[in-house]
């Protein structure tokens, strides 16, 4: 998967832009809000060591391809981890924000990394794939992310442009076309041990039109900045830990793992 080379991209569209929102703002106010918010991200994007991009080619993040290549150690524990798929939780159920987007039960993660979040029991269950993911620089966030057979999430955008999305394809189904991405006007399809890099702040939708579970190794890591901006980043994503939002959704995550791992 080449995400960047000979990609024809429709700059008219909308979409192909990072400030592009589903729902125009109704009151003055929001509006300005979203102008502030669009300069600050297109402050942030252009102090970064790699180009603006909504999708990257993965040979800018050498790390990439060593999670590529130890994939199917990665898979093995995933393996694992599917046998107890239905006692998984839902994304919004440990993160409420992602109600949004998701209200059944055909999305499930399993948390290994997160702000505010303490995954010590999952850890230990997929040590390989743990000590694989401390050598992505800046890591923030790392899960499971699994999806129901027809499962379709709509179409969203992340919250804050100081991470990129990084997926590795662990279990794709035939036929994998079916089994695609959105971002901004591109669309892709995952491939078993096969990399994604992404900025989740351009517009993307999901579609899982098979009748197969896909998995990802679903990372959000943090973009890499020129100095002194990349410690300013660095600083914002520790302090995003201490969030009311993160810090419920950490509480929620330590429940399920004491009751899980308790039985």
């Amino acid at each position: 998967m080449n995400p960047v080379t000979n990609i024809a991209i429709n700059f008219d569209d909308p979409r192909a832009s990072r400030s592009y929102r589903l729902k125009p703002p109704r009151h003055l106010g929001v509006k300005w809000g979203r102008m502030l918010a669009d300069r600050i991200e297109g402050f942030i994007a252009k102090r970064g060591t790699v180009e603006d991009h909504a999708i990257y080619e993965n040979t800018l993040f050498p790390w990439a391809e060593n999670m590529e290549k130890d994939w199917r150690i990665i898979r093995e524990e995933l393996d694992e981890v599917m046998a107890f798929r239905d006692q998984i939780p839902s994304f919004h159920e440990i993160l409420k924000e992602a109600g949004a987007i998701t209200q059944d039960n055909d999305w499930k993660t399993f948390f290994l990394v997160a702000p505010g979040m303490k995954c010590d029991e999952n850890q230990s269950k997929c040590p390989e794939t743990t000590r694989l993911l401390k050598h992505i620089p800046g890591l923030h966030t790392a899960f499971f992310s699994i999806l129901s057979p027809r499962k379709h999430i709509p179409a969203h955008r992340g919250p804050f442009c100081g991470v990129l999305r990084y997926h590795l394809g662990l279990l794709v189904p035939e036929p994998k076309e079916e089994c695609r991405i959105r971002i901004g006007t591109q669309t892709r399809h995952w491939e078993e041990g096969k990399s994604l890099i992404f900025d989740d702040t351009y517009n993307h939708e999901v579609w899982n039109d098979t009748d197969g579970y896909r998995v990802v190794l679903f990372v959000d890591f943090a973009r890499p900045m020129k100095r002194p901006y990349d410690k300013c980043l660095n600083w914002l994503l520790k302090a995003a830990a201490n969030t009311p939002l993160l810090k419920e959704a950490g509480d929620k995550q330590k429940k399920w793992e004491t009751k899980f791992y308790k039985k």
